[in-house]
């Protein structure tokens, strides 16, 4: 497998912010400077966003350690709020399982979102498409909804299926599910929106 160019790394950086591709070949990691932006702008507190990034490296080292998982899978996982969403492709089903199995080891994490699915991994073409995607998503969630900066959305592309969470109202959820359903080459969209108490000083 050959390596992503640094371009679509960095690019993937930016774009997914708190998500790590996991594989034999490569892993992006959130870099310094983007990291502290993203804190100032992000919905969590300093506490869970921090968090996030320990789940996050935690997983990466278990999902390293097994061999079975990191030389044959293609695995992304982000995590936001402590709530952890797994995707990607795995060859069986008891791959799929050591990946739950993994999450479920990590201290402090709320809820594991298990998406991978068993099949080919996808190919090069398939993923910077994804990244594309991603990318549309972002901008327009951007310029239409004046209320949210893009770091309150983690966005999330796997063949096509976008993953969307937050803490958002009610109402731009459905809001941000309107642009992600609406936009070229998604092929579905499944919510994981946390909908925090209308009092709550973070929406």
């Amino acid at each position: 497998m050959k390596p992503f160019s640094t371009t679509i790394i960095l690019l993937s950086v930016f774009l997914f912010g708190s998500s790590w591709l996991l594989s034999g070949c490569t892993a992006a990691v959130v870099g310094g400077a983007v990291a502290g932006t993203s804190v100032a702008l992000d919905k969590r507190t300093t506490g869970d966003y921090v968090e996030d990034q320990n789940i996050k490296t935690k997983f990466a080292h278990l999902f390293y350690e097994d061999k079975d998982l990191s030389e044959h899978t293609h695995v992304n996982v982000t995590s936001y709020n402590r709530q952890v969403l797994i995707t990607g492709e795995v060859l069986n089903s008891s791959q799929l399982q050591k990946l739950t199995d993994i999450a479920h080891q990590i201290k402090n994490v709320r809820h594991v979102f298990n998406e991978a699915v068993v099949g080919i991994p996808t190919t090069m073409s398939s993923r910077t498409n994804d990244t594309y995607i991603t990318s549309k998503i972002k901008t327009s969630i951007l310029a239409n909804i004046q209320e949210l900066d893009g770091a309150q959305v983690k966005v999330v592309t796997e063949n096509g299926v976008v993953f969307l969470m937050g803490l958002l109202t009610r109402e731009q959820a459905d809001k941000v599910t309107e642009i992600a359903r609406t936009t070229d080459g998604v092929k579905k969209v499944v919510k994981l929106f946390e909908y925090p108490n209308p009092n709550d000083k973070r929406i």
